[in-house]
């Protein structure tokens, strides 16, 4: 009987012990808390993180940000993606952590448009204000909305005043000078300088030297202002000497082919105007007579901004991505692939970077510029201003009645929008 009752038992135990082996759960798929590992085994691996960044920019300036945030691999994995329409795309997904990408690279000017909607979180909710010091004031302005940054600056894109060297061997230091240099040199189909005169984005260089500006941060228009009249009645005089039409197509086209000896554009005008043969030169804004200040552009800056929608769940990793892009690194290769102007200022110390004619023009003007409004009400005030440009442009209308009606008319939208 005993030898019976120690075999039962003998055969329950092996069953046990049977049992527990072919228990299949692996203890990684256990919770921390559950799971104990002993000083011979190897830790649980932590996964990399996925931080999707849309952009809607060039190529070149693409593959310089993947490269630089590959730098982040393994433990961050970068995607930056291309997506058309980008700012109507992020309307669309909203705070949808579905569809939202986490970070996008886009213009500062639609930042209040997409705070408002409350789909930002702020940069610094990542990292400080301090750590932000070595970044050009007025690329942090243009960060700014209703005193939070909503954008970490990477590099700005503003106006500049380029010649023909082979044609103007004089560069116009004032405007009265510049105006006297047109009425000499503008005859049989060639123009001593052109400008795309009725477009917002170049007129307010002028209205800005007046102490005219087009709206304000505080969202008020200043169409009507004194200094704004006062602009747009002395640019008038110069429109007679450059093509009517004032077109991008029509006045690069003139300069790129020799036919115009100087122009007032941006640095994406640049390589097109080398690659035509240009012998270019860049030269400082004229200074208005009448104020003593020189021409002062508006400035786009560009640079990458955070979704609410994954921002805490990826906090560490967003974080990563953004101290990655605060180092001089991505500017000194923006500027080196594309000619881009850094707005850190430590980038200049790279001698390829304080080498380019170009990005230390660029640099020059920044101390002058004005950036680009970003709040909301912007988005009315470009039809509304061109279309009182043409009028007193174009079709010879007064300047002062012109002006008073524009800002009605933006004053009547705005309040739409409410």
């Amino acid at each position: 009987m005993k030898r019976l009752f120690a075999l039962v038992v003998t055969v329950a135990l092996l069953g046990g012990i049977m049992s527990g082996c072919g228990n299949t759960t692996d203890k990684s798929q256990l919770p921390a808390s559950n799971s104990q590992t002993s000083g011979s085994e190897t830790p649980q691996e932590t996964k990399p993180v996925t931080i999707t960044i849309w952009h809607e920019t060039s190529e070149d300036i693409a593959n310089s940000i993947q490269a630089e945030l590959d730098k982040l691999a393994p433990d961050v994995v970068v995607k930056v993606e291309r997506k058309e329409k980008m700012s109507d795309a992020l309307k669309l997904v909203g705070n949808d952590p579905n569809s939202a990408p986490d970070m996008y690279f886009f213009a500062h000017d639609k930042i209040g448009v997409f705070a408002q909607m409350g789909v930002l979180s702020p940069i610094t909710d990542f990292i400080s204000q301090e750590k932000m010091s070595d970044l050009m004031p007025m690329a942090l302005t243009a960060a700014t909305y209703q005193d939070e940054i909503y954008q970490l600056p990477v590099y700005f894109e503003t106006q500049m005043f380029m010649y023909n060297k082979a044609l103007m061997k004089e560069v116009p230091k004032t405007t009265d000078d510049l105006l006297a240099y047109m009425i000499a040199n503008t005859k049989d189909g060639n123009y001593g300088f052109v400008e795309q005169h009725s477009t917002a984005y170049y007129s307010s260089s002028w209205m800005h030297a007046f102490g005219g500006f087009i709206i304000n941060e505080n969202a008020e228009p200043g169409l009507d202002n004194q200094a704004t009249v006062d602009s747009v009645t002395y640019h008038k005089q110069f429109v007679p000497y450059m093509p009517i039409d004032g077109e991008y197509n029509t006045i690069t086209t003139l300069f790129k082919e020799g036919k115009a000896h100087a122009i007032i554009g941006g640095p994406w005008l640049v390589p097109e105007v080398r690659a035509a043969g240009i012998d270019l030169g860049i030269a400082p804004m004229p200074t208005v007579n009448a104020t003593g200040k020189p021409l002062t552009p508006y400035s786009g800056v560009q640079g990458i901004s955070v979704l609410k929608a994954n921002s805490e769940e990826k906090k560490d990793a967003i974080t990563k991505v953004i101290e990655q892009l605060l180092k001089p690194d991505i500017g000194i290769a923006l500027a080196k692939s594309a000619s881009c102007a850094p707005v850190n200022n430590n980038c200049y110390e790279d001698a390829a970077v304080a080498g380019d004619e170009m990005i230390v023009a660029m640099k020059e003007v920044a101390a002058n510029v004005v950036p680009m409004p970003n709040v909301p009400e912007m988005d009315v005030m470009w039809t509304v201003t061109e279309n009182m440009l043409a009028a007193v442009n174009k079709n010879g209308a007064d300047a002062q009645s012109e002006c008073a009606k524009a800002q009605k008319d933006a004053l009547n939208q705005i309040a739409a929008m409410k």
